[in-house]
Parts: structure tokens; C-alpha cells; sequence
């Protein structure tokens, strides 16, 4: 029998690299000139790769919104998961709130799920927009919530809530039984 296996889905913007807040909420880089890694995200991934797959999910829907192309949303994201190390990337491009992988809708945590047989109730869902924790929520995911004070109402309830990424240690612990 195949063992399952956990992973931590990290959303891109505000969890992974900055995200320029205007008129209280987040936006998108338009290209890899504006990436800026977040503070301590490097030493996070190091610390879990080996426990945990670690895969980004992302809404981009500046692209079905024709204020940015798939070419620099690409680059952005192959930049990302080569230098933290990331086991896989989901990019939902559509502006849709009916696709299934545009979060709050799970399709992309399904995905990797029978991807690489993971077990979404062993692993966690880290997002600072209510859509991230929602897609968690809805498959059962623990979901770490990063407060960033954006101008919006958290329509789901996250398992926990966090001011800097670094507080993620206590809530993920590394069980040393394999």
C-alpha cells in the first residue's frame, strides 16, 4: 500500500514574494524585475522539502483581465519554484469564479493530490487572502492564515492565524516517524 504523503501549499503573492498593496488589497508583479522574495521564505522551504512536498498555488487572473501575458506570468513562477526548491507549481489564469481551480475552489490542491498521493488532511494550506483559505477548507486542509491587514472581510475561519511567516514553526511540526 502506498504510504500518503503531506504537503504545504503556499500561495504566491504575500506568502512566497511581496505583493504590492494598493487601495488595501494585493496585486500581482507584472514582471520578474519586481520579484522580492518574503522574509524568511527560503530558510521555510529548506526547512520542510524533505517532509513535506511544497507546491504554490496561484490565481493570476491578470492574465484573463489582459494586464499581464502568460509569458511573464511563467517567468515569475519558474523563477520562483527554482530558487526555493519548489516539487510543483498551479497557476489558475482565469478571472472566473466558476473554474474549478480558480481558489477558493480546490481543483488545484486536487491536482497535485492525485499528482503525488498526498493526504490533504496531514498537510496545510498557507494563503493571506480569504480565497486561499477557503480552497483549504474545502478539502480539509489545515490552513495558516498570514494577517497582512488587507481591506477585506476573511470569509472562511483558517485553523490558525499569523503575523509573520516564521510563526509557521510551532503550527508545523516535523514528526521524525517516517
Amino acid at each position: 500500500m502506498v504510504k500518503l504523503k503531506k504537503a504545504i501549499f503556499f500561495d504566491r503573492d504575500g506568502i512566497l514574494i511581496y505583493a504590492p498593496v494598493v487601495k488595501g488589497k494585493p496585486k500581482s508583479i507584472n514582471s520578474i524585475k519586481q520579484l522580492k522574495f518574503c522574509s524568511g521564505i527560503n530558510k521555510i522551504c529548506k526547512y520542510y522539502r524533505k517532509n513535506y512536498y511544497l507546491i504554490m498555488v496561484t490565481n493570476q487572473p491578470d492574465f484573463s483581465r489582459k494586464i499581464n501575458t502568460k509569458k511573464n506570468i511563467n517567468e515569475i513562477k519558474n523563477y520562483i519554484k527554482k530558487k526555493l526548491g519548489l516539487h510543483s507549481v498551479y497557476v489558475c489564469y482565469s478571472d472566473n469564479d466558476k473554474d474549478p481551480n480558480r481558489k477558493p475552489n480546490p481543483g488545484m490542491l486536487l491536482k497535485a493530490k492525485k499528482k503525488y498521493q498526498i493526504n490533504l488532511k496531514k498537510s496545510f494550506m498557507i494563503g493571506d487572502r480569504w480565497r486561499d483559505i477557503g480552497a483549504g477548507k474545502k478539502v480539509n486542509c489545515s490552513t495558516i492564515f498570514m494577517d497582512r491587514k488587507y481591506d477585506e472581510k476573511l470569509i472562511y475561519k483558517p485553523n490558525y492565524i499569523i503575523n509573520k511567516l516564521s510563526n509557521i514553526y510551532p503550527i508545523i511540526k516535523l514528526n521524525e516517524k517516517k
